[in-house]
């Protein structure tokens, strides 16, 4: 029975300190789907009875047979507190009723895009971690996303079940390893905090933890406990919560607390002895069915009379399970936390303007989003296209930042490539209709003001992955800013259909496809190839499926093995000064090539390359040129005044290569620069080998004699010219490969290991880590492993391990393949004339005359 009507919501929506803006993020298999059920059973939408099976927010059919969520879906929540729930709470509270938009993300690291998508409109985030496993790969990345973000963590230590029934472990064990839990997930915290964000680390005292077993549904914090006894022991509660984690003992027999162990028998630490030795003994007696020990012991408790009279005759597993749910409710200590520990949207939209608004900070939006302001201008972005019922049309889907949303009204949406003054990616179109997410289907609502999230009608054909959406009026706004995601699709493949009359059909599925998946670039290639490419296996294989069922209506499709991006670079500074010659013979340009700096010089040991640098954006073309002297000056030791001789980026004008300009006093230079940048743009984006982009190479002028006469130096005469030096520069520099390397994860018990090693040095994989988890018999591997060998790697892995290893994939890095490709027979060599071959250009790298001239 749902407990709300979408009126009821809609008049909480007002009320800004009453809403909640959450995500649930973490490692794989840790039970976020399951855990966010037992919120919405609260809420009433399904029955307490089928939460944890359920698994409402999995909405397609495909996350319901593989048991993984892959797209972030959006529930919108609402709760009645009582004000016995709400006596302790500090904060700004409008009444006791609460709004609570929930969005559950996935945690396989191929679809870390829906997290950052859910992340950037979400004001906290609930990290679920398994107890046994801990703190994983993927844990460490979407917390380090949420706290770029600035986004709010609360943490639950899940699957406690597993201790009492799997692993037996007694108090002062699970101690232990829930404390190593905590502790591994506040040294990330710590690492990456932000000083507007304050402390985000978590502690069980303060109740920013809580310990849960999502698929028996229930949850408890240390308050819930401290409740119980407080009144026994006659102490106020926070003291009482203080004492029930950490180092304090108590002794029965003496009744005393002590700080460190007495040794008698009777003494326990205070949280073995007040939480987890009573659920063990509930636990055991329901299991073991001593129904006689039970009945006096959940009588103390007021838990005997909740049940109702066909539960008492329940056995083991099913009578735990109602026992449990009844005596500690999962969402009564998830929703304390929430409500208690994340801001409100008005909290915390004070400290994320700067990251989210491109603008001047005081002009009127950035003041409207800072104080959440309803009858502000309105700002909203879009982070993500929410496929409909009826196939290829889309809800946009995102959070009101200011003013307010309504059905019929006329916006201006600005895209991603929106530059402020210009017409360029700019529509002015009006809404159609604004509805509410309820996970598995959308509720009509009149109108959303700031704070609430919201999808759109109407907008789909406007809006390819993100947008930003403003009043038709404010022509002045900025938009917001980009998304950063922290993986990128490496792994391509071409698709072409059976038959060729489907190809209007494919043309518009990947159209549509493309605006599905915040991460997926779908591309044509000159050669005429339909390119996809995602993040990793997985992920292609659901883009892939997805295209084919549902953006093309069943039409067959066919499509090769996976392609993998390489780099070209240089290892050496070029042998000679290369000169190429202008078509009319009156310009010649002098250039040589050298790769950029892999080390810093202050020989710190989280310093980064040059070309790493650039990509993460610390050297930038937009950079002021005296901050980007002292940065490289410092790090890489290059001369001051150098830096300001940088020409340009490239490719795309934003990537690792460079042109310097080292010339003295040549004449005209400055005319033919512009000529320049646009032949570096393009000669770095197809290489002289085999037409693959160009990567950490600095080229620079080493001089130019060009004609007195201005027309004979125009861009017809130089572009080329440059290009052709631009090669052959680097090809006089021995000119190597690079490729992307992946970082691959591995749990497995201590027999896989043997499996594992063997399958690894199949595929040129490289062990640079193996820890073995405190406590538990698995294994953790951290490797190398290049891209290209890493299909049908997991596949190779679960036969030579018996399907006991997991391996996680994540694009860590580029390699230089050390091979010659000038060598024949080279694996280079075979690199080469394989991504020619498929490009359909000569097999043979042109010679170096091609673009060299002599005096």
């Amino acid at each position: 029975m749902v407990k709300f009507t979408i009126e009821e919501m809609r008049k909480q929506m007002d009320h800004v300190d009453n809403i909640r803006n959450m995500s649930v993020i973490a490692h794989v298999d840790h039970g976020k789907s399951t855990l966010t059920d037992s919120l919405v059973a609260a809420a009433g939408i399904i029955a307490v009875e089928n939460a944890g099976d359920a698994r409402l927010t999995d909405t397609r059919q495909d996350e319901q047979d593989r048991c993984i969520t892959i797209k972030s879906t959006g529930i919108s929540l609402f709760y009645q507190m009582t004000e016995k729930d709400l006596e302790a709470f500090k904060g700004v509270r409008d009444g006791n009723d609460y709004l609570i938009n929930l969005i559950d993300s996935p945690g396989h690291v191929d679809f870390s895009s829906e997290v950052t998508a859910a992340l950037r409109i979400t004001d906290g985030a609930l990290v679920v971690v398994d107890c046994v496993e801990g703190v994983c790969v993927q844990t460490e990345t979407v917390l380090r996303q949420a706290l770029g973000e600035r986004i709010r963590p609360v943490m639950t230590v899940n699957k406690l079940d597993r201790c009492f029934l799997e692993l037996d472990l007694d108090g002062e064990e699970a101690y232990t390893s829930y404390l190593r839990v905590i502790e591994n997930a506040n040294v990330i915290m710590a690492t990456y905090t932000d000083d507007l964000l304050g402390d985000t680390q978590v502690y069980p005292e303060k109740g920013t933890v809580s310990f849960s077993a999502g698929l028996h549904n229930w949850a408890f914090t240390l308050t819930t406990f401290a409740k119980m006894y407080a009144k026994k022991f006659g102490v106020p509660e926070e003291k009482m919560a203080g004492k029930l984690w950490g180092d304090n003992f108590f002794d029965p027999a003496t009744k005393k607390w002590t700080k460190k162990n007495t040794g008698a028998a009777t003494c326990n630490r205070g949280f073995v002895q007040f939480c987890y030795n009573p659920i063990r003994t509930v636990i055991e007696n329901c299991m073991q069915d001593k129904k006689d020990k039970l009945w006096p012991m959940l009588e103390k408790l007021g838990v005997k009379d909740k049940l109702k009279p066909t539960d008492k005759d329940l056995m083991g597993k099913p009578l735990m399970k109602r026992v449990m749910q009844t005596w500690l409710p999962a969402h009564e200590a998830l929703l304390e936390m929430i409500i208690y520990h994340l801001p409100s949207p008005r909290a915390s939209q004070k400290y994320r303007v700067e990251n989210l608004y491109e603008g001047p900070l005081d002009d009127q939006y950035a003041e409207s989003i800072r104080a959440c302001n309803q009858e502000g201008p309105l700002m909203l972005y879009v982070s993500k296209m929410i496929p409909a019922q009826d196939k290829g049309r889309f809800f946009a889907f995102g959070r009101v930042f200011s003013g307010k949303v309504s059905t019929g009204m006329k916006v201006r949406i600005m895209g991603p490539n929106y530059v402020p003054g210009t017409k360029k990616d700019l529509y002015v179109k009006s809404i159609q209709r604004t509805v509410l997410c309820m996970g598995r289907r959308q509720d009509a609502i009149e109108d959303v003001p700031c704070g609430n999230t919201v999808a759109m009608v109407g907008l789909d054909q406007f809006i390819t992955k993100n947008a930003t959406i403003t009043g038709e009026k404010n022509e002045d706004a900025h938009p917001l800013k980009a998304m950063k995601f922290s993986v990128s699709p490496v792994v391509r493949v071409a698709v072409e259909c059976k038959v060729a009359s489907d190809l209007p059909k494919l043309v518009e599925g990947l159209k549509r496809l493309s605006k599905s998946d915040p991460m997926v670039v779908c591309q044509i290639e000159e050669t005429g190839e339909h390119i996809v490419a995602g993040a990793g296996e997985l992920h292609l294989e659901i883009c892939l499926k997805d295209l084919q069922e549902d953006y093309m209506g069943g039409a067959e499709i066919r499509v090769s093995d996976p392609v993998v991006a390489f780099r070209e670079t240089v290892s050496g500074e070029s042998d000679r000064i290369a000169m190429s010659k202008s078509p009319n013979k009156h310009n010649r340009l002098y250039f040589k090539a050298k790769p950029m700096d892999t080390e810093t010089v202050d020989d710190d040991p989280s310093g980064i390359g040059l070309a790493e640098a650039i990509d993460e954006g610390l050297v930038s073309p937009k950079d002021d040129p005296k901050a980007r002297g002292r940065y490289l000056a410092e790090k890489y030791g290059w001369d001051k005044d150098l830096s300001k001789k940088i020409w340009c980026f490239g490719p795309d004008t934003t990537g690792p290569n460079i042109i310097l300009d080292v010339t003295k006093g040549v004449q005209y230079l400055n005319e033919i620069k512009d000529s320049c940048v646009a032949a570096f743009q393009w000669a770095t984006k197809e290489g002289p080998l085999s037409e693959e982009n160009m990567r950490g190479i600095i080229f620079e002028i080493h001089d130019v004699v060009l004609h007195t006469d201005a027309i004979h130096r125009g861009g017809g005469q130089i572009i080329p010219t440059c290009r052709r030096v631009l090669y052959a520069a680097q090809m006089c520099a021995q000119p190597r490969f690079m490729e992307p390397i992946f970082l691959v994860e591995i749990q497995a018990p201590e027999a896989a290991l043997g499996g594992i090693y063997s399958t690894l040095n199949q595929k040129r994989g490289t062990v640079f880590e193996e820890l073995q988890r405190p406590g538990t018999p698995i294994y953790n591997i951290k490797a190398y492993l290049p891209v290209m060998e890493s299909f049908g790697f997991t596949t190779a892995l679960r036969a030579a391990t018996s399907g006991q290893a997991f391996p996680q994939c994540v694009f860590d890095h580029w390699e230089v393949i050390s091979a010659d490709p000038y060598q024949a027979g080279s694996t280079a060599d075979t690199i080469v004339h394989d991504i020619r071959k498929r490009k359909g250009i000569k097999p043979d790298i042109p010679p170096i005359s091609e673009y060299e001239d002599k005096l």
